[in-house]
């Protein structure tokens, strides 16, 4: 009998050694999440280096592919058809079958390329090539051979089942989510935060992110538009436990208190101890945000070094040298452009000096935060106690 099926290729699992069960049964996990709000039914096999995904009953091969298209630990994936050894014949008359009906009578060129993983097949793979493609020039005078540039890859597949398929599409690539440990996001409403977490995701950590929100000064507008944007990282990440921190004593507290050059540096720090807390509290291994070298006066070396001196957990900078475009450019590959330059502010722009500091030094930043002492903390923890805890999924 043969079935439609997906096949499922990836890359660096294979070389994962005597873990790599690991890893393939961390994609599997993801892949039927993923699959899950189709509302269908699905067997995932995993056969000698290959996973397959098989529909139960007929389904909509463009939801199924768009599923596919954000799982991470997926290089690529193939519509495919898996059929028993009825004899190389059999095989011909159904490949046969499969060309016409997917390439019609347009002229075309193709080549053969058979895998023979099933050592006991009565043909090897050269072999299963040239009789193959014998057998489709015979049938559709359409086809001519083209063994160095062809339009079509038909590739046949012997394993305990034959599969064929002849059209790729490209996966995300990187590891599964779940493989790598859990860290806690930076999301604000910009275009960078979101393209972070999307890149360690990519990585197989798990997401948790947390969201400073200054009502007043902030709109509610700003807020769902940082869900929207968790959302949108979810469509990959899997669901998010977000955390909304109400920020906006602290904020005044500092532009009260400390030289205004400084503020944005200093409200950073209270963010990252803030962030920090939470990371420590669920189980995380480090904190992620969406700083670029020199991209802003808060991101040179030295603001940067500044901010890092507050945190015990490592900060994870997947963007750190990246150009403004390079990080624009994957905003748009993952959907995240268009919600993060809708114009609602963020607290990080609200309280923003016209000539803050760009090469701060630690000792002065911690001569300005000591005025703080003894008044700032009783706001942090009312910030920390009173945070609005969600979890975001993927629509």
């Amino acid at each position: 009998m043969t079935t439609q099926a997906f096949l499922i290729k990836y890359g660096e699992i294979a070389i994962k050694g005597k873990n790599r069960y690991v890893f393939e049964d961390a994609l599997v996990s993801q892949l039927n999440h993923a699959l899950k709000p189709l509302g269908q039914k699905f067997d995932i096999i995993k056969q000698q280096g290959r996973i397959f995904v098989k529909p139960q009953e007929e389904c909509d091969e463009d939801e199924v592919k768009d599923a596919l298209s954000k799982v991470f630990g997926v290089v690529g994936f193939s519509p495919c058809y898996m059929t028993e050894d009825e004899g190389f014949d059999k095989l011909a008359e159904e490949i046969i079958d499969y060309m016409k009906r997917t390439y019609g009578d347009e002229p075309h060129t193709f080549k053969v390329d058979a895998r023979r993983a099933r050592k006991n097949y009565p043909l090897q793979s050269m072999e299963i090539n040239a009789n193959m493609g014998e057998k489709i020039l015979e049938a559709m005078p359409n086809m001519k051979v083209d063994v160095h540039n062809p339009e079509i890859m038909l590739h046949i597949e012997i394993r305990e089942q034959i599969s064929y398929y002849s059209v790729d599409y490209p996966g995300p690539g990187g590891m599964p989510v779940g493989t790598a440990g859990k860290a806690m996001l930076l999301l604000s409403g910009g275009i960078d935060s979101p393209v972070a977490g999307w890149m360690m995701a990519k990585r197989g950590v798990v997401l948790e992110a947390v969201y400073f929100h200054a009502p007043p000064y902030t709109s509610e507008r700003a807020k769902q538009k940082v869900i929207d944007l968790a959302k949108k990282v979810a469509k990959y990440a899997g669901p998010i436990k977000l955390h909304i921190v109400n920020f906006t004593d602290v904020q005044l507290k500092i532009y009260e208190d400390c030289p205004h050059e400084e503020l944005t540096i200093i409200m950073r720090r209270y963010m990252m101890r803030i962030a920090e807390y939470f990371a420590v509290e669920d189980g995380c291994l480090g904190l992620i945000t969406g700083e670029s070298v020199g991209q802003v006066a808060s991101q040179t070396m030295q603001s940067l070094n500044a901010t890092n001196a507050v945190c015990k957990l490592p900060v994870y900078r997947p963007l750190v040298a990246f150009d403004k475009q390079d990080i624009v450019e994957i905003s748009y590959k993952i959907d995240t452009y268009e919600t993060s330059i809708l114009p609602y502010e963020d607290c990080c722009t609200i309280f923003v000096a016209k000539h803050p500091v760009t090469k701060p030094k630690l000792e002065i930043i911690e001569k300005s935060e000591a005025k703080l002492e003894g008044s700032i903390e009783a706001l942090v923890k009312t910030a920390i106690e009173t945070r609005e805890v969600m979890i975001v999924k993927g629509e």
